[in-house]
């Protein structure tokens, strides 16, 4: 995993989205695609229409199941199992890649070591996955030349996201299938630009290309590029600033975008420090429900009115160009600009260009981009040099770190199963009519989809007298809410589904706030709750 470090640790797709088409086989594990990446559900389908196959493993019948060779319906919670049993198979059966192992990996017997245990047996009674099932994907995938993997939230919203991109990675080095078109380990990003704002150093231990912070070397060159001195020490991730909010030790903060309200795990803790704060600033472009709680609401401009780049999932730094002029007089970085002047360091950047000529000047991975270059079609990073092409593919000769390193992984049960006082399983997502949680603010989107309608099995429906259109009371050992219900066997006994889209039936009163202890990600994908008529 360590020799995967530039593409996972960034979030970033190893291969492109045009390879989809060349890919024949397609293993999709905790990824809806079709509502949350439209898109890329699209080239899926046309893919797996012209032949490649398609698994798909997700507790929920998404709509690629529908479509999938194999859709493995897998108990929340157990993909590391799940994973180790078919390397388990793969090594058994000898179907491995014996060359790519000797040549560009190390570690391999501690993982054979690992995984021996979660034999096949093991892991149907783990997830809930058939012997067979388990036994026709791990031949299949292994046996296929050009093999994608793609995931996103169903995989990193755990407390062990983090190992369980690992053991991802560990399946596809097994396999040989990286460093080749076709093939590869291809997170999908949750949002247009979350490539690029991790890209931009948006993370509290790195600058920009993913340099940390605790790098004498690399502090010293943006010192100097920046003219202050820079402090080594790593900063706080959204859910360790909030335990601070709420301890009182951070007492102001300044959210641009973002409505963690809505969108951050167990929304009372977050209510909770924000209203602790002493001096609260909020940038939006709507009155959210985190603004209702700011002493000062500054206009923020949408992207139709921002000139910049965007850097999308497979790495692509593309050029945004404003369609308006800012509504509210000037775009977010002029904001930002006479904010920081305010505090005491002038910034003199004159346009969106500038600004990213000297970012691209400081990080190697971008180093020969420019906005001549993105005219056309973008260009993928790492791109070193002006009369580089970019990087349709990473890792076709060497990994970050020489050679890929093999980790035995084993599996961690999520923070919180059901129990006989709370004894439903509840997983969030999204859906196809509403991009995120800005659109409750659209009113045309919401006259399509207006409200949720949380999914409820029809075993469990028939036991509780529930029927489609009830209204119900769903509550955790967090909060709790009111919404209607929809009885369908989208979901499996035992477990309900909710998006978190509506501020009416906020899910996020509901969920977690147990994070992984790498990447602090929140494990919004499984909590425990009851369910009664209202």
């Amino acid at each position: 995993m360590a020799g995967l470090a530039t593409s996972f640790g960034s979030g970033a797709m190893t291969n492109s989205i045009s390879e989809i088409a060349q890919a024949q086989l397609l293993l999709l594990v905790g990824t809806n695609t079709t509502e949350a990446h439209p898109v890329i559900g699209y080239k899926m389908r046309q893919a797996a229409r012209r032949g490649a196959k398609l698994i798909v493993v997700d507790p929920r019948r998404i709509e690629l199941a529908g479509e999938a060779d194999h859709w493995l319906r897998i108990r929340p919670g157990t993909d590391i199992p799940l994973l180790n049993g078919l390397m388990h198979i793969i090594i058994e059966e000898g179907l491995y890649d014996h060359s790519f192992i000797a040549e560009r990996t190390e570690n391999f017997e501690a993982l054979k070591e690992t995984v021996k245990k979660y034999t096949p047996d093991c892991v149907a009674r783990l997830t809930e996955v058939p012997v067979e099932d388990l036994r026709q994907v791990a031949r299949l995938y292994a046996n296929t030349d050009r093999a994608m993997i793609f995931y996103t939230l169903g995989i990193t919203e755990h407390v062990c996201g983090t190992s369980n991109v690992m053991s991802i990675a560990n399946l596809a080095m097994l396999t040989g299938h990286l460093g080749r078109p076709g093939t590869g380990v291809n997170p999908l990003r949750g949002q247009n630009n979350v490539q690029g704002a991790c890209d931009m150093g948006a993370l509290p231990n790195v600058y920009p290309g993913y340099q940390r912070v605790s790098d004498p070397a690399a502090r010293a060159k943006f010192q100097e590029a920046w003219g202050v001195a820079l402090s080594g020490d790593i900063g706080l991730t959204i859910p360790e600033m909030f335990d601070r909010a709420n301890a009182g030790e951070i007492k102001a903060m300044y959210i641009l975008g973002e409505n963690p309200v809505l969108t951050d795990p167990n929304s009372n803790h977050i209510r909770s420090g924000l209203k602790k704060m002493e001096f609260l600033v909020v940038q939006e472009l709507f009155f959210t429900e985190t603004a209702e709680y700011a002493d000062v609401v500054l206009p923020a401009a949408s992207f139709a009115e921002t000139d910049g780049t965007f850097t999308n999932t497979e790495r692509r730094v593309q050029r945004v160009r404003k369609a308006i002029e800012p509504l509210a007089g000037r775009a977010n970085w002029q904001t930002i600009m006479a904010l920081s002047a305010k505090m005491g360091y002038p910034m003199h950047y004159r346009s969106p260009e500038e600004i990213f000529t000297e970012m691209a000047a400081l990080t190697p991975s971008y180093g020969g981009i420019s906005y001549a270059r993105m005219e056309e079609n973008g260009i993928q990073w790492p791109c070193p040099t002006s009369d580089h092409p970019g990087t349709p593919y990473l890792h076709a000769r060497l990994f970050t770190r020489g050679k890929g390193l093999f980790q035995g992984i084993d599996h961690i049960p999520p923070a919180e199963l059901p129990d006989s006082v709370y004894p439903f399983l509840l997983s969030t997502g999204r859906i196809l009519y509403h991009y995120n949680v800005t659109t409750p603010y659209s009113a045309g989107i919401n006259s399509i989809w207006p409200e949720e309608y949380a999914e409820v099995n029809p075993d469990d429906a028939a036991r509780l007298s529930l029927e489609t259109g009830n209204r119900v009371r769903v509550a955790s050992r967090r909060g709790e809410l009111f919404t209607k219900i929809q009885v369908t066997d989208r979901v499996p006994p035992g477990m309900i589904w909710m998006s978190f889209h509506y501020r009416e039936s906020p899910a996020n009163v509901l969920t977690s706030d147990a994070v992984d202890p790498i990447s602090k990600t929140g494990e919004y994908k499984v909590c425990a709750v009851s369910i009664e008529r209202a």
